[in-house]
């Protein structure tokens, strides 16, 4: 008898184990996409890496990837036509996210962005040319200002709830297990709206400001809310019209030293790189391999090259133009490139200066502390307030129109215009080329259902006036200028 009992205890004693190890397999199971494979995905060829690459926007700022992918399905009615590319996001043939978004996988798979969102475009050649993806070239298309409204639209939308958006993820071929269904449910979809909320009211600024429009963005104004939590209502209304162009980013080696940014506020490369990843990351969350990997590429990248017909013989005419009218602020080596030019004496909108105040600088200072890289402090020690704008190289030069800080000048041509003879209005967001002026086509207003941006030069912070170096010349000394401008500081290179 008791061998018998012995025998149904230890009969017992197996299933229990059996049922334990089942269970256990079950709960492996379930949380093994959560806790293996974590981190950044990442790209082995470096341009890849420069457009779908993480510098650590996921950790700071991340979506859940299928409440990213779901948004615009959802919420069709906030976007101005089907999905992101209706924003001007580049959409690559068999990529899953547009250039510029990225992916880690912190539990679960997010998404964020990077230097690409504000530093690649598109080139068309004629309307029906096949587009051409330029990357460290400044974006031309995308509209920053509107992707971040489209947030703030959804994230109080009452349809943004785990019962209305769970189905319709799993309609796009989400293929949760339980778990993770339990966690987007009560902590994914719940977490991402009130953030959402609240990244709503530290952009409240928006509705005070001139429209922004594809290519631009107030830099200060979001570091003030979000880095540093100034009340919105402590900003004086002249620090509000500081939108400007985003700038190209090939050949950064000769620029180290000279005066950066658009107001010339910092010397230092790294610094300015650090800087300007702050509108994606935090201090504690910027990757800084992904960040040196991106800045060791452009270190000595060359702008591309224009890729259109040149008059040869008239851009040398036009050599021996620039070098008399221009190169002494804009010819790398140039006596006053890289420094900066009083507001008084260039005259153009000074919102872009009046944006970056002292306290800002002060707040600025303190980023960083404590944190190092390779062994060196990345605390910021080298930014400045200035008086005026910093005197760029003119490297590329046919690539980064609209012209000006705040891209209110269309083209070469009209740069060469006395202000009052420069388009008042024009149209910005279209990638079409114009050859003969140098920039993008400004006068289409739609093209295939498509809307382009309506650029008004009267409004605040747009202001075209200024920069009258180059109007007094005669009609044929500036056409010479622009032949050789197409080509400009690598003309004598290649």
């Amino acid at each position: 008898m008791l061998t018998e009992e012995n025998s149904i205890k230890k009969v017992w004693q197996r299933m229990v184990i059996a049922i334990v190890l089942v269970l256990l397999g079950i709960i492996f199971w379930l949380v093994s996409p959560l806790i293996f494979n974590n981190g950044p995905v990442k790209y082995a060829e470096i341009e890849e890496h420069f457009k779908y690459g993480s510098i650590g926007g996921e950790r700071a700022n991340g979506i859940p990837y299928w409440i990213w992918k779901v948004l615009p399905v959802m919420f069709p009615d906030k976007l101005p036509g089907e999905g992101y590319e209706s924003l001007g996001f580049i959409q690559e043939a068999g990529k899953d996210l547009p250039i510029g978004f990225s992916q880690s996988k912190i539990g679960f798979m997010r998404v964020g962005q990077n230097c690409a969102t504000c530093h690649a475009g598109s080139l068309r050649a004629t309307p029906e040319s096949e587009r051409e993806i330029m990357t460290t070239m400044p974006s031309n298309t995308v509209d920053l200002e509107g992707y971040i409204k489209f947030l703030a639209e959804v994230g109080v939308d009452k349809g943004f709830t785990a019962g209305e958006m769970l189905p319709q993820i799993e309609a796009l071929g989400a293929k949760l297990n339980p778990l993770e269904k339990l966690i987007y449910r009560y902590f994914a979809i719940p977490q991402t709206r009130e953030a959402l909320i609240t990244q709503r009211s530290q952009f409240a600024f928006l509705d005070q400001q001139s429209a922004y429009g594809p290519g631009r963005v107030d830099t200060f104004s979001s570091y003030k809310t979000r880095q540093f939590n100034f009340p919105i209502e402590s900003l004086e209304a002249k620090e509000l019209n500081g939108i400007a162009d985003f700038p190209s980013i090939w050949q950064q080696k000769p620029r180290q030293g000279m005066q950066l940014h658009w107001d010339g506020d910092n010397s230092s490369v790294n610094e300015r790189n650090n800087s300007a990843a702050l509108a994606l990351v935090t201090p504690t969350t910027i990757d800084f391999d992904g960040i040196h990997r991106v800045a060791d590429w452009l270190w000595e990248l060359p702008p591309p090259v224009y890729p259109f017909a040149i008059n040869e013989d008239l851009a040398l005419v036009g050599k021996t133009v620039y070098e008399n009218n221009c190169a002494r602020c804009h010819a790398f080596g140039g006596a006053d490139t890289g420094k900066v030019t009083p507001i008084e004496e260039i005259g153009t909108d000074r919102g872009r200066l009046d944006s970056y105040t002292y306290e800002t600088l002060s707040n600025q200072n303190t980023l960083f502390a404590d944190i190092s890289y390779e062994g060196q402090d990345q605390r910021f020690q080298n930014f400045t307030k200035t008086n005026g704008y910093a005197n760029m190289p003119l490297d590329g030069l046919w690539l980064r129109a609209p012209y000006l800080h705040n891209g209110s000048v269309p083209t070469l041509t009209d740069l060469l215009a006395k202000p009052e003879n420069r388009p008042q209005v024009f149209y910005r967001g279209y990638d079409v080329f114009d050859a003969e002026n140098v920039g993008f086509v400004s006068d289409v207003a739609q093209e295939n259902g498509k809307q382009y941006f309506k650029f008004d030069t009267s409004l605040p912070g747009n202001s075209n006036s200024g920069h009258l170096y180059g109007t007094e010349l005669d009609h044929e000394a500036k056409k010479a200028l622009i032949e050789y401008l197409k080509i400009g500081e690598d003309y004598d290179r290649n």
